[in-house]
């Protein structure tokens, strides 16, 4: 199947230019964050998640962005999953947001850490209570014989549960991806996107301008 004159030029939004940039990128994501919202994108806090395993194959999913300030990204996950065994190997990660109604992209790279347990138990107790039981449900990333097999997890868990508060599991919880590299992306006509890089640099941050 050739697909090869699938394409769009981008022409819909002004380019982007130093001056526009917060010297902050966390300043920069938020209002980004705040305009994709505004725009009402499905999932504006979807993020592609990188990671790499112990025999050097990269993968990626989907995760969901649950915090953010100056030390980093927060999304929560089970840590015998996959993506878990992959950060306990290398705890560099690459995390993109792809905001395509906004013609606009953000990549992040950085090292992954997991946060406190204080931290994790307070986001877990405000997740819905079906939530709560598909953390205890799900040996996520294990092969599973079917769909009845994960139901019938969830009536034990909702059975075990049925009163009082459900605990946190231990093997769930939430990382921390501390940024080194964030890159702001505005689609432009003719292929000529504005990118700019931010770079840590010690206590401060570097930006420059990526060739497209």
């Amino acid at each position: 199947m050739d697909i090869g004159n699938l394409r769009k030029d981008f022409t819909d939004h002004a380019p982007l230019l130093r001056e526009d940039l917060a010297d902050n990128p966390f300043e920069q994501f938020q209002q980004w964050l705040g305009e994709a919202m505004a725009a009402k994108i499905d999932e504006p806090n979807a993020f592609v998640l990188a990671t790499v395993d112990a025999q050097g194959m990269p993968s990626q999913r989907t995760v969901l962005l649950k915090f953010f300030d100056e030390q980093g990204f927060v999304f929560y996950t089970n840590y015998k999953s996959a993506k878990a065994q992959d950060i306990a190997h290398n705890p560099q990660v690459s995390m993109s947001f792809p905001w395509y109604a906004l013609q606009r992209q953000v990549k992040i790279q950085g090292r992954a850490e997991k946060i406190s347990r204080e931290q994790s138990l307070k986001y877990f107790l405000s997740r819905p209570t079906g939530s709560q039981l598909g953390a205890w449900t799900s040996p996520q990333s294990k092969i599973i014989d079917s769909r009845d097999f994960l139901m019938l997890q969830w009536q034990k868990m909702r059975e075990k549960f049925k009163e009082g508060q459900i605990p946190l599991p231990d093997f769930w919880g939430g990382y921390c991806i501390c940024a080194e590299k964030i890159e702001f992306w505005q689609g432009q006509p003719s292929r000529l996107h504005d990118r700019f890089e931010y770079r840590r640099r010690d206590n401060d941050w570097e930006i420059v301008r990526l060739a497209p």
